[in-house]
């Protein structure tokens, strides 16, 4: 009996009707995503105002959601491996949304800050499994592209964002945008009937059956037809030494792990940093909430075309070289937009920002995924996305310290793009290059 891997039929169909289907049913859960967390940035200086904050106090509105971003990428992560990405995928939705809408409510500091944990918990969950899930469904020549590109899911999200606050916040209070929050845990109970289980983590599971109904169900919806695919057809690869965190801290892997997550963790500081307090600076500025945040809203807008020119160049140049691509990208214009001092200035340089932050955060999403086997995927991608969390819950803050220190609007700006040049030097000594890999040759390089 010949043997074939899962790989192999999906590279064979190529990109497809069904590739995109996953594409936009995974998109969707990290849209409805970027609109839950980003809706902090665009109400910060009305919830300081109305419960009398201080700078850092302010800065962490955003980070406390982090901290859950981090809770929920150690869970989440371990969970998926054992009981598949389907299912995590569908519960963090329901639960970041579920946890977003009783901030309508909340009385004080106290009160928002611990439900932001707990919501974060939810958002933490969502793009990790997604990610995992967008790889095991891509064709291996095409993987970097709709890695990176379905994070203009979550940019949009973003952008969503500023639209509703720009319209709602001045008119009805900051409180009803997240009231609108809450809707997407229809969404969640969607994806419960409508999204795919990857036949990757099935076959490792031993499920080959259930494997092979959904590998002849993608190729019926392909091409119309399906292969005769008899028990014991699917070839899987040997089985790992090791598997969860234990796994991603082998001899095999721990040069990988501790390469991305250091790029990974910077990565977060910048875009958590520049994201969570531009609108805010900007309305201390003096260009007021409406501009300030139509600023915020156009560098995201611009942020899409980052990630799709990542998502081009990520599987020509490689994944390594675009890492360190990114990071010139943000740390040069992360500096010119300190250095901006009017209002033509802060929209051109807003929107180079955008496009190079994106560039360089999507540009890692291939890595993330590919660093791995199908066992302890989604634990690898989880955990670096975790550790990148702790970058991202302590950008804010910084940034609000370093303005306490009253080094102002340029400070600011040059500490956020410090991080950036510390990346492109991790990435040039110590990222390895995974274009081009199929999810059964990470498991065979293994071995």
């Amino acid at each position: 009996m010949k043997k074939i891997y899962i790989s192999q039929i999906i590279d064979q169909l190529g990109v497809s009707k069904f590739t995109f289907k996953i594409f936009i049913l995974v998109g969707l859960s990290l849209f409805f995503d970027g609109f839950d967390y980003m809706i902090v940035a665009y109400t910060m200086p009305q919830i300081a105002k109305e419960w009398g904050l201080s700078k850092i106090q302010t800065g962490s509105l955003a980070s406390w959601s982090l901290l859950g971003l981090m809770i929920g990428g150690l869970i989440a992560g371990v969970v998926s491996d054992r009981i598949g990405r389907k299912k995590v995928l569908a519960l963090s939705c329901m639960a970041y949304s579920c946890l977003t809408l009783p901030i309508y409510f909340a009385p004080n500091y106290v009160v928002f800050s611990l439900l932001r944990v707990l919501s974060g918990i939810g958002l933490g969950a969502c793009i990790p499994v997604a990610l995992t899930v967008i790889s095991e469904f891509s064709p291996s020549r095409n993987r970097g592209f709709f890695s990176a590109t379905v994070m203009c899911f979550v940019i949009l999200g973003y952008v969503s964002a500023g639209l509703a606050a720009i319209y709602i916040v001045p008119a009805l209070g900051w409180r009803l945008c997240y009231l609108i929050g809450g809707l997407p845990v229809i969404y969640g109970i969607f994806l419960i009937f409508k999204l795919t289980e990857s036949p990757h983590w099935l076959l490792c599971k031993g499920r080959e059956q259930e494997a092979i109904n959904i590998v002849q169900g993608i190729e019926r919806a392909v091409t119309g037809n399906a292969r005769e695919l008899p028990l014991g057809t699917l070839q899987a690869p040997p089985p790992p030494k090791s598997v969860g965190v234990k796994a991603i801290f082998s001899p095999e892997y721990r040069r990988a792990t501790l390469s991305i997550w250091a790029v990974y963790f910077l990565a977060c500081i910048i875009l958590y940093g520049v994201t969570s307090w531009l609108p805010s600076l900007l309305v201390e500025k003096g260009y007021g909430v409406v501009r300030s945040y139509s600023f915020a809203v156009l560098q995201h807008l611009f942020g899409l075309l980052g990630a799709v020119m990542t998502g081009y160049m990520v599987d020509r140049i490689g994944r390594k070289n675009n890492v360190i691509v990114g990071n010139i990208l943000c740390a040069v214009t992360i500096i010119l937009l300190g250095f901006t001092t009017n209002q033509w200035q802060v929209v051109i340089c807003s929107v180079l920002v955008g496009i190079a932050m994106n560039y360089g955060m999507a540009g890692l999403m291939p890595l993330l995924a590919e660093a791995y086997r199908t066992e302890f995927r989604n634990t690898g991608v989880s955990w670096a996305q975790a550790f990148g969390r702790v970058g991202g819950f302590c950008g804010p803050i910084m940034a609000g310290g370093i303005q306490q220190m009253g080094l102002g609007f340029t400070g600011v700006f040059v500490f956020l793009a410090t991080p950036a040049v510390l990346g492109v030097i991790i990435a040039v000594f110590f990222i390895g290059e995974t274009k081009g890999r199929t999810a059964e040759s990470i498991a065979v390089a293994e071995a």
